[in-house]
């Protein structure tokens, strides 16, 4: 019988790459950050460490590779990578070539973890991003549950990237490249004998510390200018949802480099170095977009103290097909439709898939967030192993995840958030 996809991928032992093959690729790589004027500030240089180790970073874009590989580059990397990027070509040809490991993110994966120990195992070097997700917002995540007991199991050396600039250059809510500067400041963060000793939390509690970021904060003393071509305000309404001035939600409308909302008129402009300044003297709007962020995430942590609270809507369901590769900006196969909901009890789903009647219901500790493909346009999370995608009518993908995760958090889900926004 005919192997899936996803067959073929648990069957694979990984090893480390290919010295010839992954120099080319590093040359490429190399090329980009030229591109995009990357700079690399060493504190601790991992390219002098001849054992096997570990380096992790703040994961800032769609692209961390760029800023990864080089820092540790002639040391190979065997990089951790959304399971669902192998179902895409060509990146899957790109991925298997490389060596990196598939992770279904946000939910537990036993065999990532057996092939991230099979590459240490074998004096190689591994790549992850603990956060598990590529910024939606420019702000670090908190760093999943269980990151720093893995860490404590392999007991090599860990260390870290971190990387300014990286979303202002490719942000979550739209696909342009715009260039302007990209720092990586490379360091160290555990010994082995480090590791040994800290409890499992102490070493998560260092990761936030460590990996905290916001690029907004960071631009506003930096004031590095990004490329966009008149269009800074492309589609910006899905990052920021909510009017600032009267509270509506979804009805922000984007032109250029300007926002305006349309229940109240709130009118305001991003220049290229992503300051924020309302138009008009009756406009108003946060310092920084970061911060505007984080006035949703409130309306949502104050929405869910409420019982009895619930958010609902009719979405499209994708999923990944079994035989065959997806191409081009897919990333799911539509395959079914119907009701999604959220209230205190988690995540449910009432509809059709593949022409059959589909329901799901998982609690709000087995869905802490969600994943993101490219952009803010649709959200993704795995039920029973399997990987299904949310395609909304609405341009409320954040609002949903915003909420999800505050639902685990007022349940006592152990992935709570951090008292860490930025540090250098």
């Amino acid at each position: 019988m005919k192997k899936t996809q996803q067959e073929k991928l648990q069957a694979r032992q990984i090893n480390p790459p290919n010295g010839l093959l992954y120099g080319c690729l590093m040359q490429i790589v190399k090329l980009l950050n030229r591109q995009i004027h990357t700079a690399f500030h060493f504190k601790a240089d991992p390219r002098q460490d001849s054992g096997p180790y570990v380096i992790i970073s703040n994961h800032a874009s769609r692209v961390d590779y760029q800023f990864t590989g080089p820092a540790c580059y002639p040391r190979k990397l065997n990089f951790v990578v959304g399971y669902n990027e192998f179902m895409r070509f060509p990146i899957c040809l790109i991925l298997k070539w490389a060596q990196a490991i598939p992770k279904k993110n946000f939910t537990p994966d036993l065999y990532c973890m057996r092939q991230m120990r099979r590459v240490i195992q074998q004096g190689g070097c591994l790549c992850l991003m603990p956060e598990g997700m590529s910024s939606i917002t420019g702000m670090a995540q908190p760093v999943m549950i269980g990151t720093g007991k893995f860490l404590k199991m392999l007991g090599v050396p860990v260390y870290y990237t971190k990387v300014s600039g990286g979303y202002l250059t490719y942000t979550k809510h739209c696909l342009d490249r715009r260039v302007g500067r990209v720092e990586v400041t490379v360091d160290r963060m555990f010994t082995a004998e480090e590791l040994k000793d800290l409890p499992a939390q102490a070493v998560e509690d260092t990761m936030n510390r460590l990996l905290a970021h916001d690029d907004y904060i960071w631009n506003r003393e930096a004031q590095v200018a990004f490329g966009g071509k008149g269009q800074m305000a492309k589609n910006l309404d899905t990052l920021l949802y909510l009017c600032p001035k009267c509270g509506a939600l979804h009805q922000m409308e984007c032109c250029g480099n300007q926002m305006r909302c349309t229940a109240c008129g709130n009118t305001v402009e991003v220049d290229e170095k992503y300051n924020l300044r309302p138009v008009g003297s009756e406009s108003q709007c946060p310092e920084l977009i970061s911060d505007w962020v984080l006035l949703e995430r409130k309306k949502a942590e104050e929405d869910i103290k409420d019982p009895a609270f619930t958010y609902s809507g009719h979405v499209r369901v994708g999923m990944l097909p079994a035989y065959k590769t997806l191409r081009g900006e897919h990333t799911s196969e539509i395959c079914g439709e119907g009701q999604l909901s959220l209230d205190r009890s988690g995540l449910h789903f009432d509809g059709t898939v593949k022409g059959r009647p589909y329901a799901f219901h998982l609690t709000t500790d087995q869905v802490p967030t969600f994943g993101m493909c490219t952009d803010i346009s649709r959200f993704y999370t795995f039920v029973d192993g399997e990987f299904i995608e949310f395609y909304p009518e609405g341009r409320d993908v954040l609002r949903w995840d915003h909420l999800t995760e505050e639902m685990h958090r007022i349940n006592g889900g152990k992935w709570q958030n951090t008292p860490y926004r930025h540090c250098k």
